[in-house]
C-alpha cells in the first residue's frame, strides 16, 4: 500500500501523525525538511502528502509550504498535498488550493476527520494509477490487434469498442453469419469491413445493399437478379447481388425494414443457397457469406410478430453489437480529431485545431446521431470557421433539451436532491477524473444531495468538496417527482 508522506519540522508533530496514520492502517514515513521530502517523492510510492508550512522556527509566513509544494507539484502534478497550517499561514494554504492543493486542515487538527481525509487521497490517488495502468494496458492491446489484423483504419480508444473489434476479427475466418446492432450512425458498417478484410474471402467481393432503401417491388430483382424483359423497364440482364457477391461476403443493412414476404424469399435462399432471377426458371446457387446489421430490437420484433424467429436464427450465429457514441465516450475525442485532420487536408484548409471549449462541447454532449453527427458537426466548423480554432460556437451543438436533435437524457425521479448528469467544466475530463466523479456522485447520493455530509464521509471540508466539483463539472439540482 502507498505511504502517507509527513513533512513537519516539529519531532513531537511528526511521530504523533504517524503513529495516528500506523493506528489507521495508513502507512506512513515523516520528514522534517524538504529535500528528505522530495528524495522520498522520487523514491518511494507515496499517496498523499501532508505537510507543514513552515520548517524553520522563525518563519511563519508559509513561503517556505510553498515552495516545497511548487517542488512536489513539479515532481508529480497528481500527487494529493493536505496543507496543514497555523493561522498566520492560513491566507497562504488558501491560495495554494487554487494552484492545486488538495486542501488544507487547521492546527490543532481533528484526529477523525484527517484520518478520514488522508485515507480518501491515498484511496483516490490508487484508483488514479490503476486507470494509468489499464489505459496503458488497452493502449498496447490495441496496437496489438492493429498489428496483427487489418482493422480498416478503426478509430477507437474505448473498451467497449475494442471489446467489438476483437470479437470481429476473431470470428471473421469463420463463414458463420455475423449479426451487428447498434444505434444509427454508430459504426456498423466499419465493424462489417473489419470482418471482410480478415476473413479467407478478403480478396473476393464485398457486396453492400442497403435494404432499408429498396422499395418493395425491386427487392427480388436487386437481390436475385432479373432477365431482360422480366418486368416494365428491365430492358436488359440484371445480375443480383447475391450473384455479384458469389465466393465473397453480402452485407445487408437495415434488415430490421423487411417486410414479412421479403423475409420469407430472404430465408429461402439462406437455408438452400438457391435463387431463381425473376423471369427464369434456372435455380442459381451462390456461396456468400451474410453480415448484417440492424438497429432494431429484433427480439422485440419476432415477439410482436414482425421479424421472423427462424430468419433471426440464420443471421444470428454471432452477434457484434456497437455501443452507441455516448457510451463510449473515450472514443470521441480520437474520432473528432481524426476527423478534422481529414476535413482540413480535403478542404485544404491550414492546421485547425479545437478550442479547450470545443473539445468541452464535445465531450459533453450526448450526440444522438452518434459517429455519423460528429462527422458531420466537424465538418460544418471546418467550413464556417475563419481562424486556426475551432471553437464550440462553430460546431453549433444544440445546448437544452428542447432543441431539435438533442436527445433528453433519462433520469430517475426523485424528490431530493442528486448531482447533475450534465458536466459544467470548460476543461475534458480524462478516464481518472471521471472515475473521481463516479465516486462523488455516488457519496452525494448517499448523502441525498447534502454536501456538508457527503464531504464529512470523503474526509474532505465543504470548501474541498465544492471545489472539486466545480472542477469535475459536477453541480446539484432539485429534482421533482
Amino acid at each position: 500500500m502507498s505511504k502517507v508522506l509527513i513533512v513537519d519540522d516539529q519531532h513531537a508533530v511528526r511521530t504523533a501523525l504517524e503513529t495516528m496514520f500506523e493506528v489507521h492502517d495508513l502507512p506512513a514515513v515523516a520528514v522534517g525538511t524538504m529535500a528528505e521530502a522530495l528524495e522520498l517523492i522520487e523514491r518511494e510510492d507515496i499517496g498523499a502528502v501532508v505537510q507543514d508550512m513552515n520548517f524553520t522556527l522563525d518563519k511563519t509566513s508559509g513561503e517556505e509550504g510553498v515552495e516545497l509544494f511548487r517542488a512536489i507539484r513539479a515532481l508529480d502534478p497528481e500527487m494529493p498535498v493536505l496543507m496543514m497550517t497555523a493561522w498566520t499561514s492560513l491566507e497562504t494554504a488558501v491560495s495554494l488550493i487554487k494552484e492545486g492543493a488538495t486542501d488544507y486542515m487547521a492546527k490543532p487538527w481533528n484526529d477523525d476527520k484527517l484520518v478520514a481525509t488522508v485515507r480518501n487521497l491515498v484511496n483516490l490517488r490508487a484508483l488514479k494509477q490503476e486507470n494509468v495502468r489499464l489505459q496503458a494496458q488497452a493502449r498496447r492491446a490495441r496496437q496489438a490487434l492493429a498489428t496483427s489484423h487489418n482493422l480498416c483504419g478503426a478509430i477507437y480508444e474505448s473498451a467497449e469498442m475494442h471489446a467489438a473489434v476483437r470479437l470481429a476479427v476473431t470470428v471473421a475466418p469463420s463463414d458463420a453469419a455475423i449479426l451487428i446492432t447498434g444505434p444509427n450512425g454508430s459504426g456498423k458498417e466499419k465493424l462489417a469491413e473489419i470482418v471482410q478484410a480478415n476473413s479467407r474471402r478478403k480478396d473476393k467481393p464485398f457486396v453492400k445493399v442497403n435494404l432499408g432503401a429498396l422499395p418493395e417491388n425491386l427487392f427480388e430483382a436487386e437481390l436475385f437478379g432479373a432477365e431482360a424483359g422480366a418486368f416494365t423497364g428491365a430492358q436488359k440482364l440484371r445480375v443480383g447481388r447475391f450473384e455479384a457477391a458469389h465466393g465473397g461476403t453480402l452485407f445487408l443493412d437495415e434488415m430490421g425494414t423487411l417486410s414479412a414476404a421479403a423475409q420469407a424469399k430472404l430465408l429461402r435462399v439462406l437455408q438452400t443457397g438457391e435463387f431463381e432471377r425473376l423471369g427464369s426458371s434456372t435455380t442459381r446457387k451462390a456461396d456468400v457469406r451474410i453480415i448484417s446489421a440492424t438497429n432494431s430490437d429484433l427480439p422485440k420484433a419476432i415477439a410482436e410478430g414482425v421479424f421472423r424467429e427462424d430468419l433471426f436464427f440464420r443471421l444470428n450465429v454471432i452477434e457484434l453489437h456497437v455501443p452507441a457514441l455516448a457510451d463510449r465516450p473515450d472514443d470521441i475525442r480520437p474520432l473528432a480529431e481524426h476527423f478534422l485532420a481529414e476535413l482540413v487536408a480535403k478542404e485544404r484548409k491550414g492546421a485547425l485545431h479545437f478550442s479547450d471549449d470545443a473539445i468541452a462541447a464535445l465531450l459533453t454532449y450526448e450526440w444522438p446521431g452518434n459517429v455519423r453527427e460528429l462527422q458531420n458537426r466537424i465538418q460544418r466548423a471546418v467550413l464556417v470557421e475563419t481562424g486556426l480554432l475551432i471553437t464550440a460556437a462553430a460546431l453549433a451543438l444544440p445546448t437544452s433539451d428542447s432543441e431539435p436533435g438533442r436527445a433528453a437524457p433519462a433520469r430517475a425521479a426523485s424528490p431530493k436532491l442528486s448531482p447533475a448528469t450534465e458536466p459544467t467544466a470548460r476543461t475534458p475530463l480524462s478516464s481518472a477524473d471521471r472515475a473521481e466523479r463516479a465516486i462523488i456522485e455516488e457519496t452525494l447520493v448517499r448523502a441525498h444531495g447534502v454536501v456538508s455530509r457527503a464531504a464529512a464521509e470523503m474526509g474532505l471540508s465543504r470548501q474541498a468538496l465544492y471545489r472539486r466539483m466545480e472542477r469535475l463539472g459536477l453541480s446539484l439540482e432539485r429534482r421533482v417527482r
